[in-house]
């Protein structure tokens, strides 16, 4: 049976955070350790997609306000609201047995999530090829692609990803409720409902080991893989030029 190490839920800036998943991916391809956590953010933090404008953010004087940081993976920008929202990261080796080619890892890890979800009687669903559409040019919760979870046909959670060496790093976004940073976006307590908090990530590691075989194994950082991420902030998340590259 597989063994993948549970992290320590814990709260970082928008650089560390991205930082933090890099050295993960790294760890991944060249370690072959396979890693899962939940985190959540020091401040609300605007995430860009690698490939958004800066100026996206510019465009609601609450964005332009807050803490923000270009991704490595694609996609729009998230309003990471620790009160509102929690965050998720996956780290796979390369290979088969982590990465089967049928199956799309973004639907199987959503999969889980709306189980653990339509269980607490939330009601939500995936979107289908056909279904999708785009509501804004900057919030990647106005937009809605197969994969991503919606409740009441508003997006809930979405998820992207980056290979490396052929390593997968795959983080997401859960939004319990309705961040006033972003209150065009309703989250899983108005749609349905139901106050879902931090404490769901417990459910969902439960349901990802029974759906994968996976045994989850608690776990923390290796001292290389802190000075990989210290270094990967410096040079990168935490540095204008990278942020400021589009």
């Amino acid at each position: 049976m597989p063994s993948v190490r549970l992290l320590p839920f814990a709260a970082a800036s928008g650089a560390e955070n991205m930082a933090r998943d890099e050295a993960l991916l790294h760890s991944a391809s060249d370690r072959g350790i396979a890693s899962v956590r939940f985190y959540t953010w020091a401040e609300p933090t605007l995430s860009l997609g690698y490939f958004q404008a800066s100026a996206d953010r510019l465009t609601d004087p609450a964005l332009s306000q807050m803490a923000w940081v270009r991704r490595a993976t694609g996609g729009a920008a998230i309003v990471h609201d620790p009160a509102h929202e929690i965050t998720y990261s996956l780290a796979l080796p390369p290979g088969d047995e982590w990465q089967p080619r049928n199956e799309s890892w973004i639907c199987r890890m959503h999969h889980v999530i709306r189980d653990v979800l339509n269980e607490l009687g939330v009601g939500a669903r995936a979107v289908v090829c056909g279904e999708e559409v785009k509501h804004g040019p900057v919030l990647c919760f106005r937009h809605q692609t197969p994969g991503d979870l919606t409740v009441n046909s508003h997006k809930v959670a979405g998820s992207a990803q980056r290979k490396w060496k052929g390593a997968l790093l795959q983080h997401g976004s859960i939004l319990f409720s309705r961040s006033p940073l972003a209150p065009v976006l309703p989250g899983i307590a108005e749609q349905s409902g139901v106050n879902v908090t931090k404490a769901i990530r417990d459910p969902i590691l439960t349901a990802l080991a029974r759906t994968t075989g996976w045994t989850l194994e608690p776990g923390d950082w290796t001292a290389d893989e802190w000075k990989d991420a210290e270094r990967i902030a410096a040079e990168k998340f935490a540095h204008a030029e990278w942020n400021g590259k589009r």
